[in-house]
């Protein structure tokens, strides 16, 4: 190999590395936007919303307070999206009557489809139309589904981008729901 094309594949070797870790640095601090208040080291504060539901009432975050919530934005051309809605389902049955609300975000441009999707679905939580402010907000939604666990403080503990598995999302909740059962919320 001569001396110009070993040179020219170090550059290219170099840049290639240069490009990974700018990309490592930023997926790490995705999740973070202007818009999410830092409470501790690692659990920012979840933005407060208030989003009209399918019924066009508004929808406030904090009426939650006090909760674990799981939020979930989805949008009903979403394949992954309809794949885990019976999944959460199942598990706001399960996990309801012990402080736990999931309030769906639909990521969709209007709400004919989603009242349409939602009793076809036998969804039995809120479910509130969104937009791309709120999309910023939550550091953005650039891909769906991206689930969110957020404990009784109102800080965000998790944040899964892409289908999760339940049983991953309803340990993290289990364990929001022990962990603040100790420990009295202001």
């Amino acid at each position: 190999m001569n001396p110009g094309h070993l040179r020219k594949n170090i550059f290219v070797g170099t840049v290639a590395i240069a490009v990974l870790v700018g990309l490592y640095v930023l997926n790490r601090h995705r999740g973070m936007s202007p818009g999410l208040r830092v409470t501790s080291a690692e659990h920012p504060l979840a933005p407060e919303f208030s989003l009209p539901e399918l019924t066009g009432q508004p929808l406030k975050l904090s009426d939650y307070r006090r909760k674990v919530v799981l939020l979930d934005f989805w949008a009903t051309w979403c394949e992954p999206c309809r794949e885990e809605i019976p999944h959460f389902v199942e598990l706001q049955n399960k996990l309801g009557d012990q402080g736990f609300q999931i309030i769906g975000i639909s990521m969709d441009d209007g709400p004919e489809p989603v009242r349409a999707f939602y009793p076809q679905f036998k969804m039995n939580y809120p479910v509130v139309m969104g937009n791309a402010k709120i999309g910023e907000l939550y550091g953005g939604v650039l891909g769906l589904p991206i689930a969110f666990v957020l404990g009784r403080d109102g800080c965000i503990y998790s944040k899964h981008i892409g289908a999760t598995d339940i049983s991953l999302l309803e340990r993290e909740i289990e364990a929001q729901l022990q962990a603040e059962r100790s420990s009295p919320v202001d």
